[in-house]
């Protein structure tokens, strides 16, 4: 049985430039975690994340200014952009017409009917999608005291949702089911699918810090994603926001779905470890997310384990006692000064690709 399965078909809807659903590739995205209103450090912290390789990204309107800030943010960026509105209507509105390429909207609490429409309406006007967010903790009173925060509730809130909707003759829409445990979300993205094409965004909300919000993400997502569930992604994590793209690489990356950059392998360390290969594969690891080619990198703390356990890497180092090696393929290629190692590694790294590129410009 093959680790992904077929992916679930939906009806196909685009946030600027980017395709979500049916046989689209699965994006990454994040949220900004700045003011929005300072546009200077929200544009700042979406270039970081462009680096990264965020493909959308949202950001909090909670008020005006923030709707009106998306207009002098959209020229400095590359990517599509979203704006997430609560409860006020008119921040919808304002978002649309300041640029937003999409909006994130519950229009269970957007309020009477009038304004939905006039939401809609809008969108349709700017011919841009609706995310409709389901989440646990905020679910319709009358569903709630029904059902309670389970994952039928937000499976019947995204249904009603839809249908208001697609009453007003508007199809372009994706959807998300979100609880802060993972048992919950798959749940209700799993009652979901068999109900609606509407494409998946998936993710576990407040997930919590790096190693809460890894685990839970990889896990909740992984399982979906593996059962042809997912359309894009977010990885909720209580910390920089370029984290959160990293983690949605590597899941897709972990299933065979999707590649970004170098991939990088490194061993636990034990005993036999003379150098600081903590600090060695941190040190390799962010230079990594600024260079674009699949190879598969290694650091291996000794040369015991270096070559032969990581035979398959493209290229790697391993550690000694005041030399290292560097290896490619599982074969030995030279030693160097322990301090030289990253330094040696990364140099060799870029001499590849820049060697690949010039091949793939020979063969086109």
């Amino acid at each position: 049985m093959p680790l992904v399965q077929t992916r679930r078909l939906t009806r196909q809807i685009s946030i600027g430039n980017v395709k979500i659903g049916s046989k689209a590739p699965i994006s990454v995205q994040s949220m900004t975690n700045t003011k929005t209103q300072d546009v200077d450090g929200t544009v700042c912290q979406i270039l970081a994340l462009e680096k990264a390789g965020c493909e959308i990204i949202r950001v909090a309107v909670p008020d005006i200014q923030a709707a009106q800030a998306i207009e002098k943010i959209k020229p400095q960026i590359k990517i599509p952009i979203i704006a997430d509105i609560h409860f006020d209507y008119r921040l919808a509105l304002a978002s649309a017409k300041a640029g937003a390429d999409a909006l994130r909207i519950n229009p269970g609490n957007i309020g009477d009917p009038e304004k939905i429409k006039a939401v809609v309406d809008c969108a349709k006007d700017h011919k841009i999608p609706i995310r409709i967010g389901v989440n646990a903790g905020s679910l319709e009173k009358q569903i709630e005291q029904r059902l309670g925060t389970t994952a039928e509730g937000m499976v019947e809130s995204a249904l009603r949702n839809i249908r208001i909707l697609e009453d007003l003759n508007f199809q372009d829409i994706k959807v998300s089911l979100k609880a802060s445990d993972v048992s919950r979300t798959v749940k209700a993205y799993r009652l979901l699918s068999s109900k609606t094409n509407v494409p998946f965004h998936v993710g576990v909300t407040e997930a919590g810090g790096l190693f809460a919000g890894i685990t839970k993400s990889a896990i909740g997502i992984g399982m979906l994603l593996a059962e042809g569930l997912g359309d894009t992604i977010r990885v909720s994590l209580t910390r920089d926001p370029v984290e959160e793209i990293r983690t949605g690489f590597e899941i897709l990356r972990a299933l065979g779905i999707r590649s970004r950059g170098p991939e990088l392998i490194s061993c636990p360390t034990c005993g036999r470890c003379n150098i600081d290969l903590f600090k060695i594969a941190g040190q390799v690891e962010k230079a990594l997310l600024e260079r674009s080619s699949k190879i598969k990198v290694a650091i291996m703390g000794c040369v015991v384990n270096g070559p032969g356990e990581a035979k398959e890497a493209d290229i790697g180092i391993a550690g000694g006692d005041g030399k290292g090696i560097l290896f490619k393929k599982g074969k030995v290629i030279r030693k160097i000064d322990q301090d030289q190692l990253v330094d040696q590694l990364l140099s060799e790294i870029d001499n590849m690709t820049k060697k690949s590129e010039e091949l793939n410009g020979q063969k086109e």
